[in-house]
């Protein structure tokens, strides 16, 4: 008989699968209350939520008081939208359940200011937030949470109405209400905003609030809020060290002017979806900021005009990742590799038609960037062995390897792998349809350090996992 507590030092061992949680749970009364008392995270998907499952919800949350992360997920979410009263109460019953909570994604749908207010009284210490909110978009209540250090706030595109709330006592000027007293200084780090429109009023606050950011998210965001709220947003600017443009293409011009001239913290960016190719190359020949890491999906906005610029001002960028960019050339990215050679670590080149167009270029980039620890070629499908291995013929340094959806690449590569690239540990071949079960099995036993393979469940022979396992390999199909 073992005891409890061995018994719960075992099962935070246990993988957190559903087979292995039902593998456990279903030996014994005993082991299900135990498993439970010993799990510290849990994900709740509900569908079709009613106020009637919310004594049950409750029940259940009980069995569970160690939790310190909980997700929870209402589908289909729009099938209550407006029942803003079900998703308090739902968020009430978490608060009252699961008061240890330090991170909490509650995605069921939009809360009410006083719903978050009363979350902060039951669970003050929570560090992760994730909410949804309906509009009139107001942040004061971010306050209310004295460990708060990453907020996701989402705003859903059908515009909602918080009945506590008007704008009759709102000042547009300061950006918060009247009664909700001056500006706070809030010990945010991470920020991710999703759905702010120039509109939007009330985000002044939050910009002028947080001044230690370190990292700033923006997501399908069509502004940053009205007049006084763009005005601020310089205040959380000063010691930002990540920046994330995802879908904002009507904004990213303006942040990315105002990152030149107010922020010289900056390390990383990111530009998903969204830009222009002016209001780019403008921030990447006049920012002074030391940029390390660059990840770009931009198909018509990123030009050889860019890389060039990159290669004349950042020297110390250890992480160029290129998705989609169709417009830059072998010129381009030869006279970026040149400029590159002492210290680019990582290289994606995904879905980018120019390692097709180009024979010979992989090759230059392999002899020039021979620091590179990390290299992605996904969803180049007319990938050939031959680009391949005359790159990695120089890459001896590589650690980690991402093919994913090259369907042209045949077990040769897989060979040269195992040749050239002895320090492999991490490699992703998911949708390599010329790679076989064969080639895969000799791979594994063949490469001393590797850690992780992804790859399609029907290219595991017996064999395979068997060496997998006697070298510690995680498989992941």
């Amino acid at each position: 008989m073992l005891c409890d507590e061995l018994l719960q030092e075992i099962f935070t061992r246990v993988p957190s699968t559903p087979s292995s949680s039902l593998s456990v749970s279903l030996v014994s009364k005993r082991w299900l209350h135990v498993y439970r008392t010993s799990k510290t995270s849990l994900t709740l998907k509900i569908r079709f939520l009613r106020y009637s499952m919310l004594p049950s919800l409750s029940s259940f949350l009980s069995h569970y008081p160690s939790l310190s992360s909980l997700s929870l997920y209402n589908y289909p979410s729009d099938s209550f939208y407006s029942v803003s009263a079900l998703f308090d109460r739902l968020l009430f019953v978490v608060s009252s359940a699961c008061s240890t909570l330090k991170h909490l994604r509650f995605l069921a749908g939009p809360v009410s200011i006083s719903s978050l207010i009363s979350l902060s009284k039951a669970c003050n210490h929570l560090i992760s937030l994730t909410v949804s909110l309906s509009r009139p978009i107001l942040f004061y209540w971010v306050a209310s949470f004295p460990c708060l250090k990453d907020l996701t706030v989402y705003v859903p595109g059908r515009d909602g109405v918080d009945q506590n709330r008007s704008f009759d006592d709102f000042d547009r000027e300061t950006g918060f209400f009247l009664d909700d007293g001056i500006d706070s200084e809030l010990g945010l780090e991470s920020l991710c905003l999703s759905g702010i429109r120039s509109d939007d009023s009330g985000v002044g606050w939050l910009w002028r609030s947080c001044k230690r950011l370190k990292k700033l998210q923006l997501k399908c965001c069509s502004g940053i809020g009205d007049g006084g709220s763009f005005s601020s947003f310089v205040n959380c600017l000063k010691g930002i060290e990540e920046i994330e443009l995802w879908a904002c293409r009507s904004t990213v011009d303006d942040v990315l002017m105002k990152l030149v001239e107010n922020c010289d913290s900056l390390n990383s960016l990111l530009v998903y979806d969204g830009g222009s190719r002016d209001g780019l190359l403008q921030f990447l020949s006049h920012t002074g900021c030391n940029l390390r890491k660059l990840d770009l999906s931009l198909p018509v906005d990123f030009t050889n005009n860019h890389l060039s610029a990159l290669a004349v001002n950042f020297w110390s960028l250890s992480t160029l990742r290129l998705q989609s960019c169709c417009l830059v050339n072998g010129d381009g990215l030869r006279t970026f590799g040149i400029a590159m050679s002492s210290g680019l670590e990582e290289l994606a080149l995904i879905n980018c038609d120019v390692v097709e167009r180009e024979p010979g270029l992989l090759a230059t980039l392999g002899q020039n960037l021979r620091q590179l620890r990390k290299l992605d070629l996904s969803y180049n499908a007319k990938l050939h062995d031959k680009e391949l291995i005359a790159m990695l013929v120089s890459s001896s340094y590589l650690i980690e390897l991402k093919l994913i959806g090259c369907g042209r690449l045949s077990n040769v590569s897989m060979v040269s792998m195992s040749e050239s690239c002895k320090s492999l540990e991490n490699l992703d071949i998911v949708l390599c349809c010329g790679i076989d079960a064969e080639a895969v099995e000799l791979f594994v036993m063949n490469s001393p350090r590797l850690r992780r393979l992804e790859v399609d469940e029907n290219k595991i022979s017996n064999a395979a996992r068997s060496w997998a396992s006697h070298k510690l390999v995680e498989l992941v199909i």
